[in-house]
Parts: C-alpha cells; structure tokens; sequence
C-alpha cells in the first residue's frame, strides 16, 4: 500500500504544479489579450488620425478661388 500512496502523493504534486502553470499562463494569455487590445485600439486613433492629415493636406482645385486673370 505504500508504494500506492507515495504514487498518489507524486501525482498530487505534480497536479498542484500543473494547476499553478495553467493559472500562471491564462495570466499571461489575459494580458497579452489587454496589451493587444490597447495597442488595437491606438493603431485606430493612428488610422483615423492619417486620414484627418491626408484629407487635410490634399489639395482640392473646386474649393480654390479662380486665378486672377479670369
């Protein structure tokens, strides 16, 4: 019966072990998943941003007042 029981505790070990990876690595997963998120959300601002400058900065010949020598 010893032998049973030390294979049981070694399992129990190497449970508990397991356990605290998983836990540690959702952690991980989680703030990786936060990180990606933040930095989503910034290439957006960056996107919309790019587009405010390019439609700023484009030049549009119907809005200008003729030359001149009209």
């Amino acid at each position: 019966m010893n032998a049973l029981e030390d294979r049981l505790t070694e399992l129990e070990v190497r449970l508990s072990f397991l356990d605290d990876t998983v836990a540690a690595l959702n952690e991980a997963v989680a703030a990786q998943d936060r990180t990606n998120l933040r930095m989503t959300a910034e290439l957006e601002r960056m996107r919309a941003e790019l587009v405010a400058l390019r439609t700023g900065l484009s030049h549009d010949a119907a809005v200008e007042p003729p030359p001149p020598h009209y």
